[in-house]
């Protein structure tokens, strides 16, 4: 039997095969939610279908046409997250539907011009400490008076008239691609251990001083935003990088301590961080106001059993803030265990596709970076679905492409443009060249 290698445009066709079946899982959803709440078909079915088919087809021509190798996984998994996070928010609440599906637009936007813009990771790589200083800004703006606003008790968003953003959610990759830059820059020096510590040696810590004051910056202002969850995800997102950049396990080993050290500090300091804990361990001490999400969370698991009460029918308003908090126990009860495990799946398949960007890059500055995103993603969703299962004291981030929210939402669309930026490159240095005497593979069998 003779084998031929595909061409490089079946990957965009598997995408495109994928993303078609994205579009029939989103409409099926769309309709069964009106369904389950008024026994009709919705009467914008139609046009809700073709805005949905010409939004995603818009992200799908642009990664043709930009980035012709990309992994096809990426985009498609982004798709069904965001679609059914929509489908959700318009079951909860119809108003905060319709600016979601304006986050979307930008969102597809913002995507394409991402790649379009963004022609070689390397661009970033140069423009380091640039990119580190916006993050850094970024990260400020909430603390400025006159335009920093406190919503929910966290001073994390930025008022502009009546524009509400978190500049938070730019920030991350913005750092991401700074320590990655750096650590790239000092992974030898950062790596070889020539300072003694009294019976230890550890790397001179001028190498690792601008880094350590960036990270520490951020967490510092975290804490002022009253944003641990933030907090925590710039740590694990820091060592994750260093970790990889110098292969060296005492990182986390200190890193753990740190982080330890860091958490007991906190719940001494911080009353809100005191009730999160106390609630975590038992909601149930105050069911009627500082345990009474988190109770009723886990009623909506509870409810939802294996396979759900069918979307629609769930009573899932019970929940406050279930739009963005804790979007994930509506999924849990009206999808039961099968729908919260196929989101997880869903997770699991974009963070291993970044993982396998990363593992098969050859430039240290693009693996490193891969890395990094793909941790935001995957710590993020992580900590998330963790806080709403009670695995964790809940930190008040958002579910990546499924909870409200237009800055998240924008971000993340952003996120997923660079790793598939990522993976077109890793694809294009892999791909036989067109005077290669191999680029026919010949298989032979039996």
């Amino acid at each position: 039997m003779i084998a031929v290698t595909p061409p490089r445009s079946s990957r965009r066709a598997t995408e495109a095969g994928l993303l078609a079946l994205a579009g029939l899982i989103i409409g099926a959803a769309f309709a069964l939610v009106s369904l389950g709440r008024n026994q009709t078909l919705p009467a914008n079915l139609v046009p809700f279908s073709v805005g949905v088919f010409a939004l995603f087809l818009g992200a799908h021509v642009g990664v043709r046409k930009l980035a012709p190798r990309a992994d096809p996984l990426i985009l498609p998994v982004v798709v069904v997250l965001n679609g059914l996070g929509y489908v959700f928010i318009a079951r909860l609440n119809d108003k905060l539907a319709a600016q979601q599906a304006g986050w979307t637009a930008l969102g597809v936007v913002g995507f394409i011009a991402t790649l379009f813009v963004i022609k070689r990771v390397r661009m970033l790589d140069r423009v380091r400490y640039t990119v580190g200083l916006a993050g850094v800004i970024l990260l400020i703006l909430p603390l400025l008076p006159g335009i920093g606003a406190r919503i929910n008790g966290a001073r994390i968003w930025v008022r502009l008239g009546v524009v509400s953003f978190q500049p938070g959610e730019f920030a991350k990759i913005a750092l991401a691609v700074f320590f990655a830059a750096y650590l790239v820059e000092r992974r030898e020096l950062l790596g070889t251990a020539t300072f003694k510590v009294g019976p230890f040696m550890t790397p001179d810590p001028k190498h690792l001083m601008p880094v350590l004051v960036a990270w520490g910056f951020s967490l510092v202002v975290m804490m002022f935003q009253r944003d641990l969850g933030s907090a925590l995800l710039f740590f694990v997102l820091f060592l994750t990088v260093l970790w990889i950049a110098t292969e060296r396990a005492s990182y986390l080993v200190v890193g753990t301590t740190l982080f330890g050290a860091g958490a007991y500090l906190s719940w001494t300091l911080f009353s809100h961080v005191q009730d999160r804990v106390s609630m975590w361990l038992d909601p149930w001490q105050d069911s009627q106001d500082k345990g009474y999400q988190i109770i009723q969370a886990t009623y909506a698991f509870a409810w939802g059993g294996i396979w759900g009460t069918g979307l629609g029918v769930g009573l899932g308003r019970r929940v406050p803030i279930a739009e963005s908090d804790f979007i994930f126990a509506i999924i849990g009860e009206e999808l039961g265990l099968v729908g919260a495990t196929a989101i997880l799946v869903l997770f699991l398949v974009l963070v291993g596709s970044g993982l396998r960007v990363a593992m098969r890059s050859r430039d240290p500055f693009a693996k490193l970076l891969a890395a990094g995103l793909t941790t935001l993603v995957g710590v993020q969703s992580f900590i998330i679905m963790a806080g709403v299962t009670r695995l964790l004291p809940l930190t008040g981030l958002t579910l990546p492409f499924v909870s409200y929210g237009g800055s998240s939402l924008i971000s993340n669309w952003v996120l997923a443009a660079l790793l598939v930026r990522l993976s077109d490159e890793v694809a294009e240095r892999e791909e036989p060249s067109p005077h290669d005497d191999h680029t026919t593979v010949i298989a032979v069998t039996a």
